[in-house]
């Protein structure tokens, strides 16, 4: 595991030339506490690329407070141990002072308007901060690839525009989101539910489905037909329930016909869950 960016630069450079001229590399960027989901995007990564690199790195700037920051669950130990039995190339997992020496007052990337729509409304700091670190380890790594999750599909298309705009140069491959047998995504919060609150949250990609099932009715029918789904579960305090066009990543009107995506979020027993479906209106 490396820790400095010197050190992450040689170990780079070292796997390069080990595999070769044009040798090509993928980042797979994360916060810890290392699941299924992010096996997936290893093997991913793997798939596409010679040199697989991830990052293992708990982003204060995306958390409101001190507090929430420090309690953020932290398994570096089983993490690499995880990642080793994978056969991941590089593992990079900085302290805070050496990714952001100069802490809060770094310089930041902007997500723009979009950033305070969805969770950014509730979290307007998030997406600034996660684009800050994201363009940082971007520059430092310089994949070829670089893999993501659509579970956060914000996130996805948020960093997907940063890389476009400021012309990285980096194919972003996107993976399905990894779901257990309740259709939850994979996540940390999930094993922090007790056995009522994992009930009553797997009612959110129900309520995902009945938008889907709906979606030959129109937009506000699939809307409808999702908060149904949810009526009668006091565990669940929606934040949002949206159906946005996914190239622009706004509300589509009642009149759109096509390819959409529908949006959640919610918390359930103080734990945050996001997720989404692509769905067709027609």
């Amino acid at each position: 595991m490396i820790t400095t960016i010197d050190g992450l630069r040689t170990q780079l450079a070292e796997a390069r030339a080990a595999a070769g001229e044009g040798a090509r590399v993928a980042l797979v960027s994360t916060i810890g506490s290392l699941h299924d989901g992010h096996i997936d995007l290893v093997h991913t990564a793997r798939e596409n690329a010679d040199i697989v690199v991830v990052s293992l790195f708990v982003n204060p700037l995306r958390f409101a407070t001190v507090a929430e920051f420090e309690a953020y669950p932290r398994t570096p130990e089983d993490d690499e141990a995880l990642l080793d039995s994978l056969g991941v190339d590089v593992i990079f997992a900085p302290t805070t002072d050496e990714l952001l020496p100069r802490g809060s007052a770094t310089t930041k990337v902007s997500a723009g308007d979009l950033g305070l729509r969805y969770e950014g409304r509730s979290r307007p700091f998030y997406f600034d901060g996660l684009l800050t670190v994201e363009a940082k380890l971007l520059n430092l790594v310089r994949p070829e690839f670089a893999v993501y999750g659509l579970r956060d599909r914000q996130r996805v298309f948020l960093v997907t525009r940063m890389i476009r705009d400021l012309f990285f140069g980096v194919e972003v491959v996107e993976v399905e989101t990894v779901r257990g047998d309740d259709g939850l995504p994979v996540s940390t919060r999930v094993g922090m539910l007790d056995a009522e609150d994992l009930a009553a949250a797997a009612k959110l990609p129900l309520a995902l489905d009945a938008a889907a099932s709906n979606a030959d009715r129109g937009v506000d029918a699939c809307i409808a037909a999702a908060q149904s789904a949810l009526m009668g579960e006091p565990r669940i305090r929606l934040d949002y329930l949206s159906v946005v066009d996914p190239g622009s990543f706004l509300p589509v009107d009642e009149g759109h016909e096509g390819a959409a995506v529908a949006l959640i979020a919610a918390t359930v027993a103080g734990h945050r869950f996001v997720d989404n479906a692509e769905i067709y209106i027609h």
